[in-house]
Order: structure tokens, then sequence, then C-alpha cells
């Protein structure tokens, strides 16, 4: 199984989530990979993605978890020992922030600045201060990320494999090219 967990405000019609359909469908894994709606409340979207987890051996579970996706698929990885990709994640929910004074179209900071106050106790649930087991994890991140400092993740992250993509951007608009490395990662097969 592969749960891929969209960023906030995102969806499943999000270019990464998409792609990532896309790739699985064409390598007839569409029936192990899933990509829910999340809600806008964090305690919501991991019960969801807990129930959809149910019942399969954290073994066969691979979270791809893109921004706050990667927050709580860092949690979920941590609770049930499954392997997790990490797409420019958030490591802390405070630390957000436009590295600019003029950031992109979309990034939507004072929403995020607003939802993250209301959801404070259901963040603070699932933040994990230190990972176990970093061969678990797989770490792409950007340089160029507008919002989130990419050696913060890779610090958290120390110890997984990491892929350190020099410029791009929070979206990750390279994504697609590293689909191959990430399913290798998962351990399940092509075709």
């Amino acid at each position: 199984m592969i749960l891929y967990l969209h960023g906030f405000r995102s969806s499943p019609l999000s270019f990464k989530a998409q792609a990532a359909a896309d790739y699985m469908a064409q390598h007839g894994l569409s029936g192990h990979f899933f990509c829910p709606q999340l809600p806008e409340s964090p305690y919501a979207s991991v019960v969801l993605a807990i129930q959809l987890m149910e019942g399969y051996d954290p073994n066969h579970v691979l979270l791809i978890g893109s921004s706050l996706g990667g927050y709580y698929a860092t949690f979920l990885a941590e609770r049930t020992g499954c392997k997790a990709v990490l797409l420019n994640p958030v490591v802390d929910p405070w630390d957000v922030k436009a590295k600019s004074d003029n950031p992109p179209e979309g990034l939507e900071l004072a929403e995020w600045e607003k939802d993250r106050e209301k959801y404070a106790f259901e963040l603070r649930q699932f933040q994990v201060l230190r990972i176990t087991r970093p061969e678990r994890y797989f770490l792409i991140a950007a340089t160029g990320d507008e919002l989130l400092d990419y050696r913060q993740m890779s610090r958290h992250y120390s110890g997984a494999r990491q892929i350190i993509i020099e410029g791009s951007d929070h979206s990750l608009s390279e994504f697609p090219d590293y689909l191959d490395e990430i399913l290798a990662f998962s351990g399940l097969s092509k075709d």
C-alpha cells in the first residue's frame, strides 16, 4: 500500500498527487495507491490515514507525505513502523514562514497561521522531536523551498536517505523525476 498525504489546503488533484497516481497506474499499482482528501483538522487527517492503513502489514506500507502531509507521515511512521517518503516536510508547524517579502501565489500564509493556532493542540500531539530507525525514511527536499528550511529537514531526518535538490521550490516541480527511486524504496515491484 502506498498512501499519499497531501499538504495544507492541497488535494488529491495536486501536481505531485496526480503525478504519483499516474506513475502507479503506469506500473500496474493503482490498486495499491491511495490519496484521500485530508480534512482540515490534523486529528481527523491522522485518524483517516490510520483507518486506511488498518489491516495492512506496516512492512508493506509506504507513506508519501508532502509538506504538512510529511508532518503527519512522520508521526504515522513512528507509530506504526512503516516507511515514509517526505517531500519538503513540515518539521515544526510553528516555523513556517515566507523567506521573502513576496511569497509565490498560493502559499496562503495568513490562512496557515490562523489554522495553525486553531489546531495548535492537535498539531502538538503529532510532533516527532526525533525520528527512530532512520532507514525507514527517505527525504526529498529543495534548497529553494520558499517556506521551509531544507537544513532543518536534513537535520531532523539525519541518517535517513536524503536527496537535496539545489534550487527548486516548495512544490518540488521535479517530483516526477524521483518516482522510480520512491517506488524502489517502497519495496513494491513494478508490473
